[in-house]
């Protein structure tokens, strides 16, 4: 996941209620990154650790993966919610992994041994890219995959973004490893509108993320990457070491909620913001208590 897909002008607006903190010198500073997914699942860790007796402060909607980062690194925050395959990629400079388990281990291992960082369990949940089509689109080229997709594409038209037709794991890299993905159209919008010219019949596919709350809105149908072209970008709390030490049950307690945040959750809590206007702390919440 890049920082290109920040999602929501709205949260502009809740900035300001997403400052809260509980004080004391002891508490435990939890950041996130600019876009709302990030966001709830900082105020998510940020509950959780309140919930088991430890003071919070939140530091949320920092800004991109480099600030996030340094901002750990330095010590100004303790821990925030970052993506296996963002570290591996962005962060490290590795070639991508097809394996969740291997690219976690990857990062896990780097970041302890280059920043003095901790890898929490990492969730289920995996924010990667993705093709997404409309269930009567679905229904009528029998789109599963996107070994269907790459066969149907004549007959289809793509809504996307501009990097998309030149990255090396965009449309470039769907040619390479499917073969066909010819469109008999393809138009590029504004990361907000590719949706919208998806729903208004104005294309046929629309290039997605994959825990994209319009998915779950919108009840859309995401392909199968069968052949696995892009890799998995499952989220994790990554904690500094010595605050680890100082405070071992944030392993415990973050570790218990890991299994609970899924794609499908994701897409929800997503919706939840930026569709029905609700706040990250609010959605959060009701998540917490519907995992007990």
């Amino acid at each position: 996941m890049t920082i290109t897909r920040a999602r929501a002008l709205a949260l502009l607006a809740a900035a300001p209620a997403l400052a809260r903190c509980s004080g004391g010198t002891s508490a435990i500073r939890v950041g996130s990154k600019n876009f709302t997914e990030s966001i709830v699942i900082g105020e998510i860790y940020a509950q959780a650790l309140e919930g088991a007796g430890m003071r919070v402060e939140r530091h949320l909607n920092l800004g991109s993966t480099e600030i996030a980062l340094a901002a750990l690194r330095r010590g100004s925050i303790d821990l925030y919610p970052e993506y296996t395959g963002t570290a591996l990629i962005d962060v490290l400079h590795h070639a991508p992994l097809a394996s969740p388990s291997e690219i976690y281990r990857t990062v896990r291992d780097a970041f302890a041994r280059e920043y003095a960082l901790a890898w929490l369990q990492p969730s289920p949940m995996n924010d990667s890219q993705g093709l997404a089509t409309t269930r009567a689109i679905a229904e009528r080229y029998r789109l599963r995959t996107l070994s269907d997709l790459s066969v149907a594409a004549p007959h289809l038209r793509l809504a996307t973004i501009p990097e998309f037709l030149s990255r090396p794991d965009g449309l470039p890299g769907l040619q390479r490893r499917y073969g066909g993905f010819r469109f008999a159209s393809v138009r590029t919008y504004d990361i907000a509108l590719k949706y919208q010219a998806l729903l208004d019949g104005r294309a046929d596919v629309a290039t997605a993320f994959t825990t994209d709350g319009e998915i779950a809105h919108a009840h859309l149908v995401l392909l199968e990457d069968d052949k696995h072209l892009w890799p998995p970008y499952n989220v994790a709390p990554v904690v500094r070491n010595a605050v680890l030490a100082r405070e071992p049950k944030i392993a415990r307690v973050l570790d218990a909620i890991a299994p609970a945040i899924t794609s499908a959750r994701a897409q929800q809590m997503n919706a939840a913001v930026e569709d029905d206007g609700r706040d990250p702390s609010e959605v959060a919440s009701a998540f917490l208590k519907a995992t007990r």
